[in-house]
């Protein structure tokens, strides 16, 4: 962005500021794991705020920063400047649970959110920056002639909340893409619209297989703008959900028994200077280029390594089993949906359409550190050539185990195996940055003792009274 642009977006939100009568800022950044955070500044305190940045202290927050590494500050990026829709502010009280009835009185002070870069105090990106690492991999493509496009699809359930216990509403017991006038198409709708109305694109919704389970497409974009959308889809769509009595959960898997949530994530490599699509190939197998191909066996190469990034909970290995359409061996195919990628028949103009689809993603990753870990393999891919193994197009569950096993490595069963994989990696490691990747260790090796330590209900069940 030219001088001359720059100050030209700046006067067009200090306009838009005072024409919607904005009274605070919130400036969002995430931390190592994903959540939002902000500091919220009035409004009179922005324009320094565009030049000079606003400090914080970044030790505060956990994983994020050394106590030597305090000193942060947040500089704006004005291409995601956007006011909060009022449903977005809640204020007052919740009606009765039982009632599932909006609520008709929000905050009336405008608010607006702009992301941020975290830099440190000599001006330099603050490399435990989530956003940081996605920029310098986006950079790393530029450098070899491409653009990173994608398109996620958001899956989520909304929940009932009977004291802590979550249970999808008693009149939603619709299916996969079914159609349906009861109070979850509504909270739907308005979801897609308060993300409109911030300039969030989407292309489509629906119901998804399990009874309180839904889906939202994003319309393709640049990996960057599409990480700062997930971020703020997903505290927009929970503010939306609360103004029914209800909760939208981004849990891999919140219920025993039906299908999880992921985020199936489709991906295009462009030629920058030419527009064109990278992964396309008319005379190839399926359509499939050269790049294409080396783009997917770095994926697969490093699906291990990468696993802990994209599927970071405990719970995400709930969702990684057999029997739900959710992936369990590297592999890759058309067709077979049990893959961990599929590349989808591209329509009438595979320029648009070509992609591949990584599947073993889930909503509850950091979307930064993930577009950044995605993109990085795949890179990794072309610059060395990987061959591509054959596709599998037919499901290995039809298979006995020793096959199976001949034609395919398993990814990782648990949080565990997913850190030793990491581990393991050092290109997903180089991704991460050391701040980052030792941050992120030291919170999960935690957070997976701490289950290990458990001692679960289904254990009493099944042995207490035999043992």
């Amino acid at each position: 962005m030219s001088e001359q642009q720059e100050q030209a977006k700046r006067e067009h939100i200090l306009a838009t500021i005072q024409a919607e009568q904005v009274q605070f800022v919130n400036l969002e950044f995430t931390d190592v794991v994903g959540m939002a955070k902000c500091v919220t500044i009035p409004v009179e305190q922005f324009p320094d705020c565009l030049t000079l940045g606003k400090w914080f202290d970044g030790s505060a927050i956990e994983g994020f920063a050394r106590i030597v590494e305090s000193d942060m500050y947040l500089f704006p990026d004005l291409d995601t400047f956007a006011i909060l829709p009022g449903k977005v502010r809640p204020q007052g009280e919740l009606a009765q649970p039982s009632s599932y009835q909006p609520i008709d009185a929000y905050d009336e002070d405008a608010v607006a959110r702009i992301i941020c870069d975290v830099r440190t105090p000599n001006g330099e990106r603050f490399d435990g920056d989530p956003r940081a690492r996605l920029i310098d991999a986006l950079q790393i493509a530029e450098s070899m002639g491409y653009t990173f496009l994608v398109a996620p699809e958001l899956e989520f359930f909304l929940l009932h909340l009977d004291g802590n216990t979550p249970s999808p509403l008693p009149h939603d017991r619709g299916g996969y893409f079914d159609l349906s006038t009861d109070l979850a198409s509504t909270v739907r709708r308005q979801m897609v619209k308060a993300l409109q109305q911030m300039h969030i694109s989407i292309e489509a919704s629906h119901h998804e297989v399990a009874a309180g389970q839904h889906e939202l497409d994003l319309e393709v974009g640049h990996a960057l703008g599409i990480a700062d959308a997930l971020v703020t889809a997903k505290y927009v769509l929970k503010a939306i959900a609360a103004q029914h009595n209800l909760y939208a959960t981004f849990l891999p898997k919140p219920m025993y028994g039906v299908s999880g949530s992921g985020l199936h994530t489709h991906q295009q490599l462009m030629y920058t200077a030419t527009g064109q699509n990278a992964f396309v190939d008319a005379q190839g197998e399926y359509g499939l280029s050269e790049i294409g191909g080396y783009f997917i066996a770095g994926q697969l190469a490093h699906a291990r390594g990468m696993c802990a990034i994209l599927a970071p909970l405990v719970n995400s290995y709930k969702r990684l089993v057999p029997g739900y359409e959710a992936p369990v061996f590297i592999n890759w195919g058309r067709v077979n949906r049990e893959a961990l990628i599929r590349v989808p028949r591209p329509n009438a103009n595979p320029q648009l359409s070509a992609r591949i689809e990584l599947r073993c993603c889930d909503p509850s990753c950091n979307p930064y550190l993930a577009l950044a870990v995605m993109l990085r393999a795949g890179l990794d891919g072309i610059q060395r050539k990987l061959p591509l193994p054959a596709a599998m197009d037919e499901s290995l569950f039809l298979r006995d185990e020793n096959e199976r096993l001949r034609h395919s490595f398993l990814l990782p069963a648990t949080l565990g195996e997913a850190l030793e994989g990491l581990r393991e990696d050092t290109l997903i490691r180089d991704t991460l940055g050391e701040s980052i990747y030792e941050g992120f260790l030291e919170a999960k090796d935690i957070e997976w003792l701490e289950y290990r330590k458990q001692v679960h209900a289904w254990e009493l069940d099944r042995y207490l009274s035999v043992f």
